[in-house]
């Protein structure tokens, strides 16, 4: 999810915290699951520091090890301990508690999305992306700001507001996956195109009922379309070059951290007089007739590199990240 969701759903953490005796009768334990709450729905996303690294190292990295099995325990217990330290005489079992809701609910709520995590780290590196849920959605957010309106003019207890507000988010949740499912797993019946062995992936997007398709031919190229209202309208086609440069590529760092991220990548060959331009292409993040999420790679006759570039460009600013004229 998006920061101001994580930002929001940790506030209601806070709110749903109440129904806990303990914290509802404690103002200074209450205070410090609100921190807690707070700064534990925003703590694995602290790897984003990594973009001072550069943007491979950061695409790689980001939602892995930060969203793994060890790493919650161990937000939990730094989120907990400094609380510990700021306050005097907290119910520290209860405290541990709801900051490990939060930090637990973050990771769990970023495998709905589709850039996804490797959240069963270290059981697997697997990326783990449901695309149920856009990484901002109207419903989560605006449901969460509603709710904290009521309690913060105290119109309904907290009590009551928050255990409503996450059983009906509970069953967006499930209502979600259901129509996810059912609607990949029957979208060829929409598609007069479909030829056997065709795979569809649904994307979801901030509005409801329209989802992104992308379709992985028999022959590995993709066809990328839109459905909405029972109707698959096709926009694009990419075709995966099979050429010497695109296996060169392979090996040099800046693509080999692409292609650990994604499994939705395509290769693109320009030859130049001096030598090679690999683009590759993340195709799930079309956006106005463009592919931006890519990482690019120039080398020479020997397929030696000269620059590279990973991360999110338009095409027309590509050449200026990059020392040599591509055009």
């Amino acid at each position: 999810m998006d920061t101001g969701t994580h930002l929001v759903i940790g506030l209601g953490l806070a709110g749903l915290a109440h129904i806990d005796p303990v914290i509802a009768s404690d103002p200074v334990a209450s205070t410090a699951v609100l921190i807690g709450t707070v700064a534990g729905q925003q703590a694995p996303d602290a790897d984003t520091l990594l973009r001072l690294r550069g943007n491979a190292t950061y695409i790689k990295h980001h939602r892995g090890m930060s969203h793994s099995l060890p790493a919650v325990v161990l937000w939990t217990g730094l989120i907990s301990g400094a609380l510990g330290l700021m306050f005097n005489n907290l119910p520290m079992s209860h405290i541990v508690f709801w900051v490990f809701i939060a930090v637990a609910s973050h990771v769990f709520s970023d495998l709905f999305n589709t850039y996804g995590t490797q959240a069963m780290r270290p059981i697997t590196e697997k990326w783990i992306s449901w695309n149920i849920i856009h990484i901002f959605d109207p419903i989560i957010f605006l449901s969460h700001i509603l709710a904290l309106f009521l309690w913060s003019v105290h119109l309904v207890a907290p009590q009551v507001i928050f255990p409503i507000l996450y059983m009906f988010l509970g069953l967006y949740y499930v209502y979600r996956t259901c129509y996810h499912w059912r609607l990949e797993a029957t979208m060829y019946r929409n598609d007069t195109t479909y030829e056997p062995g065709d795979k569809y992936t649904l994307i979801p997007t901030i509005h409801q009922y329209l989802w992104q398709v992308v379709k992985r031919r028999r022959d590995g190229a993709y066809q990328l379309g839109e459905y909405k209202s029972g109707q698959i309208k096709w926009v694009d086609q990419v075709a995966c070059d099979v050429h010497p440069a695109v296996e060169a590529s392979k090996k040099h760092p800046n693509i080999a951290c692409f292609l650990y991220f994604s499994s939705f990548a395509c290769a693109h060959v320009k030859e130049h007089p001096w030598g090679y331009e690999v683009q590759w292409a993340d195709v799930r993040y079309r956006h106005r007739k463009q592919y931006p999420f890519v990482a690019v790679l120039l080398m020479d006759r020997e397929f030696e590199a000269i620059d590279s570039y990973v991360g999110w460009l338009s095409s027309s600013r590509l050449e200026k990240k990059l020392r040599v004229d591509l055009y």
